[in-house]
């Protein structure tokens, strides 16, 4: 996660949230309250879609006269609001869909896909905000090669931290995806290597070939 985030509260202005983009080249802010807990997040797109509005409106009053104009009517477009006037209270999205830092990657990639957001604030267990992780930062992380990945799991996970001999399994990863196959004393064993396997860096999933013996 990046530590150093761009956060506004409730009250900050279209036109001052407009000016930080720009300084800062971030594309969201959370936003958070007097405590510094996050109660939502403003985006770009959040705000180029009240600006929409605004040109929409603008074009409405100059062709009036237009039947085949087909734009939002006055009462959508007054209870929206001037772009100017709105503060990120009014057009952040909540509640906002936030990540601990305990939480994999893997966990933080369902997130984004499932909840369609291109960024997640990071809070501690009282909500605060301490971080933030983009799509950029979770797919660096599976950008590494499949080689290396292969020999910390071999050497670093069979052989350091289950102390097993890495020569009794196969394993190979291609594209990032893990398959393991070899012979082990126990299933319980076998779950808890897969486990530890699926945390390596980069690994995006494990392909369980491992035998056991029979009851």
């Amino acid at each position: 996660m990046t530590t150093y985030v761009v956060a506004v509260q409730r009250g900050a202005s279209f036109k001052d949230m407009a000016a930080r983009l720009g300084r800062f080249r971030v594309s969201a802010f959370p936003v958070v309250d007097e405590d510094g807990k996050v109660i939502g997040v403003v985006s770009e797109s959040d705000m180029l879609a009240r600006e929409a509005l605004a040109l929409a409106r603008e074009a409405l009053a100059d062709r009036r006269a237009a039947e085949t104009v087909m734009l939002p009517d006055r009462t959508q477009a007054e209870e929206f609001g001037e772009p100017g006037g709105l503060t990120a209270g009014e057009l952040m999205s909540h509640p906002a869909v936030t990540i601990t830092p305990e939480e994999s990657v893997e966990g933080a990639a369902r997130l984004m896909y499932n909840f369609r957001v291109k960024r997640l604030p990071v809070v501690d267990d009282d909500g605060h905000l301490v971080g933030i992780i983009s799509r950029a930062d979770v797919l660096a992380v599976f950008d590494r090669p499949d080689e290396e990945i292969r020999r910390e799991i071999t050497d670093e996970v069979i052989a350091h931290e289950f102390t097993l001999d890495p020569r009794q399994f196969t394993v190979t990863v291609r594209a990032g995806v893990v398959t393991l196959e070899g012979s082990l004393e126990t299933a319980a064993l076998g779950r808890d290597i897969v486990r530890n396997v699926r945390h390596v860096r980069g690994v995006v999933a494990v392909r369980d070939r491992l035998s056991y013996p029979s009851d």
